[in-house]
């Protein structure tokens, strides 16, 4: 297995908790201080007193600033806070948050999701014409990274792992015919599949993505050389199949003289023995029954 380096720049920024605390008190809060501020509004303009419906209306905005705070974090999301442009945070915990008013809160999706690119047409290591396709199975596990290191990180993970594909897809042969341990894209799955992981996780993770799992999910010689290859293959099928049959073979005829030489059923000399061999290697390997002749004479 080939080692994957892939030189990423470290990130400036990492993932750390957000100030928040628990939404539901400080809506009650909000909700108290704005009926709080309409009543002094409404007995303020009763009795004509400016300096109470100017209390009044200060505790209604204050309302209002208390509630700016409150944000919905959904199950599977997280929120990134940044205070005047500064990164502050994040918000992973569910339910209804409070945080500073004046921050901005920006969603990330951290659930898991799937990419799968496109068909591509690139050159194995041979130098052949295929087409190669892959999904990779990636989750955001740093939003910070995933909103301030990359412009689009959804757009980035698609880049990166078409370009992880094609860079393996060049490594590699489609198919080899040799058992010398070279791995190949065709009968080498596992391994392939792994080094493929390793290089679209070493690729993204200046994004703050993790790569849970990636598969080619096509594979296939590009059309302009898919009949001389499957020809290929199927000559190389055949004289794989010739061969078992020859040593299979060979492994009868030495039983059968074995056996007649054991048993004392007739005796053989060398030219005879050649003959047996010959007619018996001729039945087993030919590729049409044979036609049985019985010998009705003399075996000499």
């Amino acid at each position: 297995m080939t080692d994957v380096v892939v030189e990423m720049p470290a990130p400036k920024v990492t993932e750390r908790a957000g100030g928040e605390q628990n939404g539901w008190p400080i809506a009650g809060l909000a909700f108290v201080l704005a009926v709080v501020g309409i009543v002094v509004i409404i007995l303020g303009a009763n009795g004509s007193n400016g300096v109470v419906i100017g209390l009044g209306v200060l505790v209604t905005l204050a309302a209002m600033i208390v509630a700016a705070g409150l944000t919905a974090v959904s199950p599977g999301r997280a929120r990134v806070l940044q205070v005047l442009g500064r990164y502050s945070g994040t918000i992973r915990t569910n339910g209804l948050r409070w945080v500073n008013p004046i921050s901005s809160r920006r969603e990330v999706s951290t659930r898991i999701r799937n990419h799968e690119t496109a068909v591509a047409k690139v050159n194995d290591a041979d130098g052949n014409p295929i087409e190669i396709a892959a999904v990779v199975v990636w989750q955001v596990e740093d939003t910070a990274q995933a909103m301030f290191e990359v412009d689009d990180f959804v757009e980035f993970v698609a880049i990166q792992t078409e370009t992880a594909v094609r860079h393996i897809a060049n490594s590699y042969p489609y198919d080899v015919h040799s058992d010398d341990g070279v791995l190949s894209l065709r009968d080498s799955t596992d391994e392939i599949t792994e080094t493929l992981s390793a290089e679209i996780g070493a690729r993204v993770h200046a994004a703050g993505v993790r790569v849970i799992e990636s598969r080619i999910t096509h594979l296939a010689y590009a059309p302009e050389i898919a009949q001389a290859m499957l020809r290929r293959q199927q000559a190389g099928a055949v004289v794989a199949a010739r061969q078992r049959i020859v040593e299979g073979a060979v492994g009868m005829v030495e039983l059968a003289l074995d056996r007649l030489s054991e048993h004392e059923v007739v005796e053989l000399d060398e030219e005879r023995k050649a003959t047996m061999v010959s007619n018996l290697m001729v039945v087993l390997c030919g590729d049409r029954d044979a036609q049985p002749v019985v010998n009705a004479g003399s075996l000499y």
